[in-house]
């Protein structure tokens, strides 16, 4: 089901992935610092040691198709081009932010980029994505959208309603699992019941691909092809990304030791931005003196962010009702 798509390893698409994963981890790095200073609430669902996946998603998917996302959601706004001052403002609840500082860092959206709704439910952004795919088949937009759950979320009953139902109707959707090993701190091992997640569809009648997690290039190539696949109109397919989190769950969220540092190290040689930087260098595409300078102005890029981010004010208690519901009349407070 794997096909290379046209220009994926031209040089400047190639040092692009690499950036991209760059200026995630750079956001996610300068959110921790802010979160451990005590000027953020909150947990922070970090996505280290995963970004291969999300710049590999945003790359194969078309400019134009829509990615439904999860609670670990910082790295797919920044990879599809979203502005991270708005992204920062957001996770520290700021009225500068993309919801307005009301959404937080779970609930980070990038509609003008595709990127428009994530969730901290599991699971409950794949009736979303497949309501998105419905729209799109009805009104013949040509757009695909890439809806994505984790190992944790795959044994959640949404999951299943929405493969189904995005098979019988032929649904221009791409399923995406990110599967690194562990549901919070429960290991896929224990809890999925098939050693590979992807074999679940071909309960659905659906096509099932197993992609390295860590090379942005495959996963770019396995989430084209699904997307060709849904928008000449042959359906959903399924994709899972092997792939690890280095983090914990969660930032500021405690728990008991789950897996050994042994595994975490083995698992940090695999890094994909470390890997694939070595893979741009052996292949000439590009020079460290290069890559040190998109990662300072990777840097510098996400210093600004947090400067933006602090400067902004917190939303007016007054602005409590606002933005929830389509109709602005009903944008106010309640009469108590």
């Amino acid at each position: 089901m794997t096909t290379t798509s046209p220009g994926l390893t031209d040089t400047a698409t190639m040092v692009g992935l690499w950036q991209r994963m760059v200026r995630i981890r750079r956001f996610e790095e300068a959110a921790t610092r802010l979160l451990r200073a005590g000027r953020m609430p909150g947990v922070l669902h970090n996505s280290t040691g995963q970004e291969a996946v999300v710049v590999g998603t945003s790359a194969g998917a078309g400019p134009d198709d829509y990615i439904v996302g999860t609670h670990r959601n910082h790295g797919y706004p920044i990879a599809r081009g979203a502005d991270p001052k708005i992204l920062m403002a957001e996770v520290l609840g700021r009225a500068a932010g993309a919801c307005h500082g009301k959404g937080g860092e779970m609930h980070l959206i990038a509609p003008e980029v595709g990127a428009f709704f994530n969730s901290a439910i599991l699971a409950s952004g794949l009736p979303i994505a497949v309501g998105t795919a419905v729209t799109a088949q009805l009104k013949h937009t040509g757009r695909v959208t890439v809806g994505i759950f984790g190992d944790g979320a795959s044994n959640e009953g949404a999951v299943h309603e929405s493969m189904n139902l995005a098979s019988i109707w032929h649904l221009p959707i791409v399923f995406l699992c990110e599967n690194n090993g562990y549901a919070v701190t429960v290991p896929a091992s224990y809890a999925v019941s098939v050693r590979d997640i992807a074999d679940r569809a071909a309960g659905y009648g659906m096509p099932g691909t197993i992609v390295d997690g860590q090379d942005p290039v495959a996963v770019a190539e396995a989430i084209g092809a699904a997307a060709e696949r849904a928008r000449a109109g042959a359906g959903p397919s399924l994709v899972e990304a092997k792939t690890y989190r280095t983090v914990d769950h969660a930032e500021n969220l405690p728990s008991q030791p789950y897996r050994s540092e042994q595994e975490v190290e083995e698992w940090r040689t695999r890094d994909p931005i470390v890997t694939f930087r070595a893979r741009l260098e052996a292949g000439h595409l590009a020079t460290a003196a290069e890559l040190d300078a998109l990662a300072r102005q990777a840097e510098a890029e996400m210093a600004a962010s947090v400067e933006f981010a602090l400067a902004s004010p917190y939303p007016e208690p007054s602005e409590l009702w606002d933005d929830l519901y389509a109709d602005e009349r009903l944008n106010r407070a309640p009469a108590f």
